[in-house]
């Protein structure tokens, strides 16, 4: 084995209990996306109607609101009608209408593109919008603070507190001033205890303190494993020639072989701006594959790269995605509190939408836990959550497409027809396929054709390091690395010997590098700082070996427009 550190090898210096200062609040929503937002704005705008005091806080851990959200996005505003029905009038940063859809099915030449009379209705976008959903996020967290919301952003919500009885009491944000050999340096100050009446987990995709509350409470016990995809996003200027505003396009198929799930889009927005991304499921098999360099050949095919000739790239992000659906929504409640928007699945894989969900959700938790704490409870089960989820639409959503990401299990064929089936019979197949853990499909390296791909031309597709400096990613150096080996030999005896190291090829930032090590051999080297806080090595690890865990406050991308 190599002499390089590993993140397991330092014993950090935490700080006791009694050194903590705590605040005591009656709701408490760990993130600030659309779902912990809209949870904070529905239950301020209850306590403001009925006239009662509610102290409702929300820490994040970004530097600042939407620095982290990510995503492609086609909006839906179904829950934002709801919830804020004069947004237009309060000036929501919805600016772009989509006013064209295409959907094809691509090939290494050329493709086919699906006529729209063949596509079923929720495959449409009429009626939605393409947007920056991190401008969404930072508009509905002025709507909320205008309410009275307090929102707190770089303090990362790092572990879980529960009361004497075993509820969820609420979190402790992550000290500050721990050094990256696990001591306190002079500018060492101990996160603040928030205890709350409930606490709304609102982390997005796999969340780290959701992973634990699933776990602690065994929520998923009678839920199909969740499955994920990895989305890789630029952002680009490009030349008003080229400019289609309020294009929506969508395709599947090249540059993924027919056994990988995936595809990509491109939204054309306003001021000759284009979102361009690629998703691919991780559940794919082959341990060479690079999502990001799938995502750049994406860029090449003859119906996408004269969009960018002439223009530039301003940003760049990645993210994992739920894509599990209906059969592996876990239990929503536990003894003091929820799980809402992505922390528990809520992601329409064929709508490919997912931030609608997100808030509907928020706003559904925050009744049950409003009625609650007027009726002179706290810490207990907030049983009308579920209840109301269940009859909700988006529970009817997410029932009628349960087969749609699934059925690709058995290949891009048989899953194009079946998903085809159950958008047009309205979800009525008479069962609901399962799900594997994405870990558990990659095969070893011997059993596979290594893939080789084509080198940047600097001009459409790039680098994975030039990318991550355009994520604004910034960690501060001296901290312990967020990213924890559980055993640092697995990292070679088994990820490098019987698959290769995946975790080099499946990492959209570079963070994990396979160098020679001191006396022979390899070693792994884990360049935490760029990490862009995307999760996929906390999924996709063969031997679930790597455990993400929250950097010190405000670390990360800086996502602009995203």
């Amino acid at each position: 084995m190599s002499n390089v550190p590993h993140p397991t090898a330092v014993a950090i210096d935490r700080s006791r209990s009694d050194e903590r200062e705590a605040m005591e609040i009656d709701v408490l929503i760990v993130g600030a996306g659309p779902a912990g937002l809209a949870a904070a704005i529905r239950l301020a705008e209850q306590a403001q109607t009925k006239g009662e005091e509610l102290a409702i806080t929300v820490v994040e851990k970004g530097g600042e609101v939407g620095a982290h959200i990510l995503s492609g996005a086609v909006m839906e505003t179904r829950a934002l009608d709801e919830l804020l029905p004069d947004w237009r009038q309060r000036g929501a940063p919805l600016n772009t209408p989509v006013t064209e859809d295409e959907f094809w099915y691509s090939t290494s030449g050329g493709g086919m593109k699906i006529p729209g009379w063949a596509m079923p209705k929720a495959m449409h976008n009429d009626g939605n919008f393409i947007v920056s959903l991190g401008n969404v996020c930072r508009w509905l967290a002025e709507q909320a603070e205008a309410l009275g919301v307090e929102i707190y952003p770089g303090f990362a919500a790092a572990e879980v507190l529960y009361d004497d009885t075993g509820a969820v009491k609420g979190v402790v944000t992550g000290d500050m001033g721990i050094g990256k050999d696990g001591t306190r340096r002079g500018a060492f100050e101990p996160g603040m205890e928030l205890h709350a009446k409930y606490t709304l987990f609102a982390e997005g995709v796999r969340g780290s303190l959701s992973k634990q509350v699933i776990a602690h409470f065994d929520l998923a016990k009678d839920a199909a494993p969740q499955t994920y995809g990895l989305g890789v996003k630029e952002l680009w200027e490009i030349d008003p020639g080229n400019h289609r505003h309020g294009l929506a396009f969508h395709s599947f198929g090249w540059p993924l072989d027919s056994a990988t799930y995936g595809g990509g889009f491109c939204y054309h927005l306003e001021d000759n701006q284009v979102s361009v991304g690629f998703v691919v499921g991780l559940d794919y098999k082959n341990p060479t594959l690079s999502p990001f360099e799938e995502m750049q050949r994406y860029k090449t095919h003859r119906h996408l790269r004269p969009f960018f000739e002439g223009g530039r790239r301003i940003a760049y992000g990645a993210r994992a995605i739920n894509e599990g659906g209906w059969q592996s929504i876990p239990k929503l409640t536990f003894p003091g509190g929820a799980l809402i928007g992505c922390s528990a699945g809520f992601v329409n894989v064929p709508k490919i939408k997912g931030s609608h969900y997100a808030m509907k959700t928020g706003m559904l938790a925050a009744d049950a836990v409003f009625d609650a704490i007027g009726a002179g409870r706290q810490r207990d089960e907030v049983t009308a959550y579920p209840a109301t989820f269940a009859d909700s639409w988006v529970a009817k959503e997410l029932k009628a497409v349960r087969n749609c990401r699934p059925s690709f299990h058995f290949g891009s064929l048989i899953g194009t027809v079946v998903s085809g089936l159950e958008l047009w019979t309205g979800g009525k197949l008479p069962y609901t396929l399962g799900h594997h853990r994405d870990h558990k499909a990659t095969k070893p390296l011997s059993q596979v054709k290594p893939i080789t791909y084509p080198k940047p031309d600097g001009t459409v597709t790039f680098d994975r390091l030039s990318s991550v400096f355009l994520s604004n990613t910034n960690h501060e150096e001296d901290q312990p690395a967020h990213l924890r080996l559980t055993n640092p030999d697995t990292a070679i005896s088994t990820n490098w010997q019987t698959f290769g190291s995946p975790e080099q090829y499946y990492c959209p930032a570079g963070v994990y590098e396979l160098i020679d090590a001191d006396g022979g051999g390899k070693a792994l080297q884990v360049n935490a700082q760029n990490c862009v806080h995307c999760k996929t090595c906390d999924i996709k690890d063969p031997t679930q070996n790597i455990n993400w865990t929250t950097p010190q406050g405000g670390g990360g991308p800086a996502y602009p427009n995203m």
